[in-house]
């Protein structure tokens, strides 16, 4: 294997190759159930996933700009739903046409970079925000458009060799689509069995949003929970604040309504059903901006960037005191050029604290979104350096 370690890998990265390819979930006490899509085997194994989408392409970010030597699964983002139920590539050139790493489509080119990489566990994501998740309502409240759902769902993977099929819903907003949405994993999952296939599921952080779903029952039938512990602020809140903290800071408790955390986050999917086991906790690879705000909790004018997000390649902003708040498990620059203001992300300091706090609580490992976002240099790059904690 070449790439960040070279054609030499260390013995601790070797031992984890081997898990990986097992495709099985970490833990570190065997619990003695038997290997079914609920309950894995036992290993002391993290993963480390990230999302790929396939818009970056045009970008100049192929999919061999990435650090595949440490990423466990590869999201590929985004495909769609149509109103009957099939499931579709949503850029075909980009996917399966356009020349990339010296082949057609982005597809096959992590098809090749598989061949170098052969921990890595290449799968498909279907919806995302906007037109993504249109049709997942309807679709999942019909038993035929189900069928043709997982039908064509593996009909895709089978074609491109992927591993599996990431179901990015946002999100059923009622108790209806809730027990739809499970349905339809159950669909899925008759389609797609382990060990063969992987059965992921990317969900908001907000109880708001999953409330509406049983969790321990959609849990029975993936392998993992990806769960999207960012975005906690935003142009929506009052007042500039962290935008991935992983807990809520002392300060926060008693000025308003509580803040939101990534530790809050898993403590209610774990309570609705979800194993510890199979989840893993999101880190984004942007920054918010809050134009004018000089601290968490201060009043701002407006958002700098690009609708209000810089990539964490562009962070800290230049000039811009880095500071990193050790209680909540958060970053944020102020100052600099008058671009940002204040930018709430994550840094190599705060991916290492939720690496650590990951292996504490007994989770799956970390994913990213989006990998694109990330920075070239490994002593900052949070994909990297997350990997290498979560192992430590």
């Amino acid at each position: 294997m070449s790439g960040i370690f070279g054609p030499h890998r260390p013995n601790w990265l070797l031992q984890a190759s081997r898990a990986i390819n097992r495709h099985v979930a970490p833990h570190h006490q065997s619990s003695g159930a038997s290997s079914t899509p609920s309950c894995p085997p036992a290993v002391c194994m993290y993963f480390n996933a990230a999302y790929y989408p396939n818009w970056h392409v045009y970008r100049n970010q192929p999919p061999s700009s990435l650090k595949l030597d440490v990423i466990s699964h590869l999201f590929y983002a985004f495909a769609w739903v149509k109103p009957d139920g099939t499931v579709y590539l949503s850029d075909e050139w980009a996917d399966t046409q356009m020349p990339v790493d010296n082949t057609t489509g982005c597809l096959r080119s992590f098809a090749e970079l598989k061949r170098k990489h052969s921990v890595l566990k290449l799968i498909l994501s279907v919806g995302g925000g906007g037109k993504g998740s249109d049709n997942f309502a309807a679709v999942a409240q019909r038993p035929e458009a189900r069928e043709q759902f997982a039908k064509t769902a593996r009909d895709l993977c089978l074609t491109y060799g992927l591993d599996g099929i990431d179901v990015d819903w946002e999100h059923p907003s009622n108790p209806a689509e809730g027990a739809a949405y499970v349905e339809l994993l159950a669909r899925l999952r008759a389609y797609l069995p382990p060990p063969r296939f992987t059965l992921t599921t990317a969900l908001p952080a907000g109880a708001w949003a999953l409330r509406h779903i049983d969790l321990g029952a959609a849990a029975r039938q993936l392998d993992l929970v990806n769960v999207m512990a960012y975005d906690f602020s935003g142009p929506w809140t009052a007042t500039a604040a962290h935008h991935a903290q992983l807990r809520a800071a002392p300060s926060d408790q008693g000025q308003g309504p509580p803040q939101p955390s990534g530790l809050d986050a898993v403590a209610y999917l774990t309570a609705g059903g979800v194993p510890p086991a199979k989840i893993l906790l999101g880190v984004p690879c942007y920054g918010r901006s809050f134009l004018a705000a000089s601290r968490p909790g201060a009043a701002y004018s407006g958002h700098g960037g690009h609708d209000g997000v810089f990539e964490y390649r562009e962070l800290p902003r230049p000039g811009a005191a880095e500071h990193v708040d050790g209680a909540a498990g958060a970053a944020f620059c102020v100052g600099g050029d008058d671009a940002g203001g204040l930018v709430s992300y994550d840094n190599v300091a705060t991916v290492r604290m939720k690496a650590d706090w990951v292996k504490e609580a007994g989770l799956a490992g970390l994913f990213y979104w989006t990998a694109t976002g990330d920075k070239d240099d490994v002593e900052r790059s949070l994909v990297y350096n997350g990997y290498l904690r979560l192992h430590s």
